[in-house]
């Protein structure tokens, strides 16, 4: 059991880190959604979006990398239960203003717990993806701004980010 006074879910009641027990919490359709952004030099930028990178279609990797990290997620995070997870949708954004790419990664299970880590996940691998992609040619590129936008599905009920 989870220390009552403590909202840290992942520790017990003597401290020590555990996998929360969800065997008892309903199966319900759980989604959610985040998002991140790269930002980098507009002559990097522009590589990508003609599709012109030395290693190929920098987006197209980056999309595959994302759901593939979604899928792994509890293999790289120590507490995150394995879910069957039902779709991964990942979509970048070219920002030419900002000199960015945006990713949104979506992911959606029917199931004990939520996506959240699943939908983080995916949009930090798919923005590391750009990095290593395109480093040769902008190592000064930075990842910001991953946060958790939405979640829906289970006790906490409809969780929405506020746009400050």
């Amino acid at each position: 059991m989870a220390r009552r006074d403590n909202p840290l879910t992942h520790f017990d009641a003597q401290g020590q880190a555990h996998m929360v027990d969800v065997g008892a919490k309903e199966e319900t359709h759980r989604v959610a959604r985040a998002r991140g952004s790269i930002r980098m030099q507009a002559a990097t930028l522009k590589l990508i979006a003609s599709g012109q990178a030395s290693k190929g279609d920098v987006i197209g990797i980056a999309r595959i990398a994302a759901i593939q990290a979604a899928k792994r997620t509890a293999e790289l995070i120590p507490l995150c239960h394995p879910l069957p997870l039902t779709r991964v949708a990942v979509e970048f954004e070219i920002d030419a203003a900002a000199n960015a790419v945006h990713c949104t990664a979506q992911a959606e299970t029917f199931g004990r717990t939520g996506v959240e880590m699943e939908a983080l996940t995916a949009a930090t691998a798919g923005l590391l993806t750009i990095y290593d992609m395109c480093k040769a040619v902008d190592r000064g590129m930075r990842i910001e701004g991953v946060r958790l936008l939405e979640k829906s599905g289970g006790r906490s009920g409809h969780y929405v980010a506020s746009m400050a």
